[in-house]
């Protein structure tokens, strides 16, 4: 069973004051089948942490480790972390000017596979799944991201989860920006493809809303850089009506 395992992992970030902690000792553990929920307010570190485990060369690890069956994530550049299974939908996707949506998907299934998906079947995949996200069969021929809403865009994240097919999916607060319509749609992608294939999910997000349609097992609460407290899906409700004010006064302390 693929898992990722977080050790103790610190991490910082140069900033205008210079180095800046942002990470404080992170562990956790996501297997496969499982649906991890990271919560917490603003500049807590949930963003860091996903881009660290996709390997954004911004944030230095300064110590702790990650690893994805055993082997040692931090020792992977960003495309062999994408081939041994690790795949982030960004909270804010970039465009990417002359890059058709077709040939970008056919490109990193290749760059994934070791080899190129066969045509016939790979078109009707596409089609399929782009059906599933009501995605107009015309977005296929567009540039990557460019002009898209931002609610298409994020649909275009998750059709990148269902034709690729990784083993652990990094969802950063994928809910912004979305009605309740498009927050239904690329939910239920989401769930599609941890069905088709076990996928294990590590969805960060402010809000409860989202775990209306995703349902996690585990629910991790993050302030200050660190998980401060832990639990299953009742603990997500009691963040939604308490809010996060009991974790944030310690955390003041501490800092002072």
């Amino acid at each position: 069973m693929p898992v990722l395992e977080i050790r103790d992992l610190h991490v910082t970030v140069e900033t205008d004051e210079g180095t800046t902690p942002i990470l404080n000792g992170v562990t956790l553990t996501v297997q496969t089948g499982q649906t991890h929920a990271i919560m917490g307010p603003n500049g807590s570190g949930k963003s860091t942490l996903a881009y660290t485990i996709a390997g954004h060369p911004k944030y230095t690890v300064t110590s702790g480790t990650i690893t994805l069956d055993g082997e040692d994530v931090l020792a992977m550049t960003v495309d062999e972390r994408a081939r041994a299974g690790l795949f982030l939908a960004m909270q804010y996707p970039v465009e990417i000017p002359g890059v058709t949506v077709t040939n970008f998907l056919r490109t990193a299934k290749t760059a994934i596979d070791g080899e190129a998906p066969a045509l016939r079947t790979w078109t009707k995949d596409v089609k399929e799944a782009m059906k599933h996200l009501r995605m107009d069969a015309k977005f296929a021929q567009r540039n990557v991201n460019e002009g898209f809403s931002g609610g298409e865009k994020k649909r275009h994240e998750i059709l990148q989860l269902e034709l690729l097919k990784p083993k652990i999916a990094i969802l950063d607060e994928t809910d912004s920006g979305l009605d309740v319509d498009a927050l239904k749609i690329v939910s239920e992608g989401v769930n599609r493809a941890k069905g088709e294939t076990d996928l294990g999910v590590l969805l960060i997000t402010h809000y409860t809303r989202i775990l209306r349609y995703i349902h996690p097992d585990f629910v991790h609460v993050m302030v200050a850089g660190r998980i401060v407290e832990e639990g299953g899906p009742e603990l997500a409700e009691r963040l939604e009506n308490e809010g996060y004010d009991r974790f944030l006064e310690p955390a003041v302390e501490a800092e002072a």
